[in-house]
């Protein structure tokens, strides 16, 4: 059996395997890592620390789309 980890994603506790980095939490939840932005425990977290940063149990993330319009 797989270990998880409990992290909160927009609000809402998930389960997610242990061991994720954030880009790869990204792509767990089915979302395009494309015109997303990151908060982790309420920091900005730029995209070129995706894939080092390790996802943790208790991190809070706010994952928001970017919409262009005019």
């Amino acid at each position: 059996m797989s270990e998880t980890l409990t992290v909160e994603v927009n609000g809402e506790p998930r389960e997610v395997p242990q061991g994720l980095n954030v880009k790869q939490l990204v792509t767990h939840l089915g979302l395009t890592a494309n015109r997303l932005a990151v908060e982790r425990n309420l920091e900005i977290l730029p995209r070129a620390l995706w894939e080092t940063t390790p996802v943790v149990s208790g991190d809070r993330f706010e994952i928001v789309h970017l919409v262009g319009g005019g």
